[in-house]
């Protein structure tokens, strides 16, 4: 018993070195992943949750083989990108509903209508603050929040505390994956976008064939009340598209930390 206190005493420099590295990883998550980085939560309990991780994983951590339980600059910029690639990766999710919400409001006649975002302090279009919501209603029913952790988890083992080092091919991807921002959100507006489309070119048929008719006048309801019956009846689909390209994400990220 007193030799396994000596050597638990000895190596404690170690688990703490260790535990400054695993704090420095998870600090990523808190301030760019979705649903973590939220300022709906207060700043002591990301605290608490962060700490109570790298208490349980460090101990595993330092022992995983080619750990390099070093704190240099080096060790700290390596765990610092690892938790970025992690949370900017799923930023992008977030980012594609706001996008999707602003072209859907510009279908909407709400393209004027702006709301300030209480998570990134800028303004948004409504519809876009309200599918932000929906992704993280999404994100918790799913239990995404928890796979993510899971992830982060398996990280330790795939690249050890230490070893990773961030390359420029790294931040091309991250580039790339920026741009289907755009796809993302046009996949999403696109049946709403149909619907609108085809309802402005009926009226200004119709208004062809009937100048009377004051096609400025009704094609704006018209348009808005076809837009929300389309925009409901394409919600059922959402939750599964939201699911499928936060999975997608993590992949790509999880690919990305381990040929860094």
């Amino acid at each position: 018993m007193n030799r396994e206190a000596t050597t638990l005493i000895g190596d404690w420099p170690q688990y703490l070195t260790a535990a400054m590295l695993v704090m420095v990883r998870l600090s990523g998550l808190m301030v760019f992943a979705p649903l973590f980085s939220s300022v709906a939560i207060a700043p002591r309990i990301k605290a608490g949750l962060v700490f109570a991780m790298t208490v349980l994983l460090a101990p595993a951590v330092a022992a995983v083989p080619n750990a390099r339980i070093t704190l240099d600059m080096k060790g700290v910029l390596g765990e610092l990108g690892v938790g970025l690639v992690f949370g900017l990766s799923l930023t992008l999710l977030n980012e594609a509903l706001v996008f999707a919400g602003m072209l859907l409001g510009m279908q909407f006649s709400f393209s004027l209508v702006n709301l300030l975002d209480p998570n990134s302090k800028i303004e948004t279009p409504v519809l876009g603050q309200m599918l932000g919501w929906l992704g993280v209603l999404v994100m918790i029913g799913a239990g995404l929040d928890r796979s993510l952790i899971a992830a982060v988890i398996r990280s330790f083992s795939a690249v050890p505390v230490g070893q990773a080092v961030l390359q420029a091919k790294t931040g091309v991807a991250l580039a790339a994956m920026a741009g289907g921002i755009f796809i993302a959100g046009l996949q999403l507006a696109a049946p709403v976008i149909a619907a609108a489309l085809a309802v402005e070119v009926t009226i200004a048929l119709v208004a062809r064939l009937s100048p009377q008719l004051p096609a400025m006048v009704v094609s704006i309801p018209v348009k808005t009340m076809v837009s929300y019956v389309v925009l409901l009846a394409s919600l059922g689909i959402w939750p599964g598209w939201i699911e499928r390209h936060f999975t997608a994400l993590l992949d790509a990220a999880g690919r990305l930390i381990a040929t860094s």
